[in-house]
């Protein structure tokens, strides 16, 4: 084995692992953020948290990533430690996948149809397949199956270059002689942990022993260990990313590391021990790379079968690793920067939370509106605090989605994070006007200010639309409906007409000497808050259906929206002001 040799070595890894993150990226870009929703969803029961933790590794190719995502998920609050041990286990099974594809580059055989199932002759074909699709297709999904395609092959290309780079190995007695020292057990153990650290990569640690099989120097016996140690040296990844985050975040890490030291211990102990007893001549044979699928897939799945009904047992092991400690308080992060390795769940992380904020401050507003009527200092400080939530909640939100809008996005994860970006500000100016209106209610209460009987029928009429504009505006953005969000516009128009029409109503009352000017820059304060609260909420209507439809021209559409051509915006229209009429 010459240099060149090594640096075919060398360059097929880095193939390899390029064209594993190729690929990885364009999976999960096409899976969406829609794999977060279910993880949370159905974590509640070990069976489906398997599961779910199976698919999900199969969907983005990488346990590593998994684990990472896992971390910060528990790190912003968003799971709960127990919900993950599951998700863990399955991971571990579903990173397999990989293994099982690189074991056709062992295929050997006179038909043709299966000869095509070798890498280096369907590769080309899949590669070109994946070119022409990046730079063919205009629709970006089929862009990010091309990516697929490409990283694939690239993988492939990868394996097939460290195969044929060590192929002189099984000529070369020196390397047969090192060999003798995997015969050690823990030996093999250690040197597949090791080396899969270093390179963070199961699959590309797999994938060279898959290799090296080719060569027919590995036996059974030195492969199995290895392949154990490989399992612990993935953990590393996940140890790495652990490094500050809260303690509950870091069990994650321990579980992880927990379940395949565990495992390798009981399935070596195992093994061994049969051995001992039955002989198995096996192990002395030499290894394919399909064999090293086979194991790889067996010692996980056996792991997972005996330590799955000791879930909960691995989550107090990780509990008495990492204590509390009891004299500081442990502090959930918003939305942790690592989700930022995987955008689309991230993405729907940043939905969640800005949902979360556009109910907050529907009830900040509806809820500054009671006070106009009973003031109460308690409830005030209250108000003032979740009000505070909304601006942090816009701060964190609005850093975060930049650094998102940055990332290789599908068009419907684009999409997301282009109307999110439109809309938190609306939400959290409709919570500054909750303030405004909390001092407006100070102002009456300190100064014993009454309105007459006529002003507080009409501030009812505009609350209780102000209230249905609110409620339709934030259901409209949770469900991203369009229907719902088209009849925002036409109930914002009616409050605008309503508030002209009480300021002329105070404008007579005044002129009569049945109002007071103090009492009209009171009523002026409380209308002005309520019609910039509906426009806020047009706002955010505008950006639901636009973004939806692949464009954000707001003047456009509501220009559009309000011409007489418009029948359905009329009867809309028509029907909230007979609703809302003095």
């Amino acid at each position: 084995m010459d240099i060149f040799s090594v640096l075919k070595l060398v360059g097929g890894l880095a193939f390899f692992l390029y064209g594993m993150n190729t690929m990885s990226s364009g999976l999960e870009k096409m899976a969406g953020g829609k794999l977060e929703t279910t993880l949370k969803k159905m974590t509640s029961n070990p069976i489906k948290s398997l599961l779910l933790g199976a698919g999900i590794t199969i969907a983005i190719q990488s346990s590593s990533a998994m684990t990472v995502m896992l971390v910060g998920l528990v790190n912003s609050g968003i799971m709960q430690l127990g919900q993950t041990v599951g998700v863990i286990m399955g991971s571990n099974i579903g990173t397999t996948l990989t293994a099982w594809l690189l074991s056709l580059t062992g295929i050997d055989s006179g038909n043709v149809f299966v000869e095509l199932l070798k890498p280096e002759n369907f590769s080309a074909v899949i590669a070109l397949i994946g070119v022409i699709l990046i730079m063919m297709s205009k629709k970006k999904r089929r862009k990010d199956l091309g990516s697929i395609f490409v990283g694939f092959s690239v993988l492939m290309f990868g394996m097939t270059l460290m195969s044929s780079s060590v192929s002189g190995l099984r000529e070369n007695e020196s390397f047969l002689n090192m060999l003798t020292a995997f015969n050690n057990p823990l030996v093999g153990v250690a040197v597949g942990a090791i080396f899969t650290g270093i390179i963070q990569s199961s699959a590309a640690s797999v994938g060279i022993l898959q290799a090296l099989s080719l060569t027919g120097g590995i036996s059974y016996g030195m492969a199995i260990p290895i392949i154990m140690g490989q399992n612990i040296g993935t953990c590393v990844t996940a140890l790495i990313s652990s490094i500050g985050v809260n303690k509950n975040a870091k069990r994650v890490s321990v579980v992880h590391i927990l379940f395949n030291i565990i495992g390798t211990a009981i399935c070596l102990s195992v093994f061994y021990g049969c051995n001992a007893v039955f002989d198995f001549t096996f192990t002395n044979q030499a290894i394919s790379p399909v064999g090293v699928a086979a194991c790889h897939s067996i010692f996980n799945i056996a792991t997972t079968i005996i330590l799955l009904p000791c879930s909960k047992l691995l989550e107090k092991t990780a509990n008495l690793v990492v204590r509390d400690d009891s004299s500081k308080q442990e502090a959930f992060s918003f939305i942790d920067e690592r989700l930022l390795a995987t955008p689309s769940f991230a993405i729907s992380e940043c939905n969640s939370r800005t949902v979360q904020m556009a109910h907050i401050a529907k009830d900040v507003l509806l809820d500054s509106t009671k006070l106009l009527n009973k003031y109460s200092e308690k409830e005030t400080d209250e108000l003032l605090a979740r009000e505070d939530m909304l601006d942090m909640y816009e701060e964190k939100l609005g850093t975060y989605l930049v650094k998102l809008s940055s990332k290789d996005l599908s068009d419907a994860d684009s999409k997301i994070v282009s109307k999110l970006l439109h809309t938190i500000g609306d939400f959290e100016r409709i919570g500054d006007h909750a303030v405004n209106l909390t001092k407006v209610a100070k102002e009456i209460y300190q100064k014993e200010i009454s309105f007459s009987a006529e002003a507080k029928a009409e501030i009812t009429v505009a609350t209780k639309a102000l209230s249905e504009i609110l409620e339709i505006t934030t259901q409209a953005f949770e469900t991203n409906d369009i229907n719902l969000a088209s009849k925002v516009e036409p109930l914002e128009q009616v409050i605008d007409v309503l508030i002209s029409t009480i300021k002329d109503n105070h404008i007579r009352r005044l002129q009569k000497g049945n109002c007071t000017i103090e009492l009209g820059f009171v009523l002026s304060d409380l209308l002005t808050n309520y019609e910039r609260v509906s426009d806020h909420c047009s706002n955010v209507a505008v950006a639901v259906i636009e973004i939806a439809q692949g464009s954000f021209e707001t003047h456009e559409y509501l220009n559009g929206v309000k011409t007489a051509s418009d029948r359905n915006f009329s009867d809309m229209f028509n029907e909230y002001k007979v609703k809302y009429s003095l």
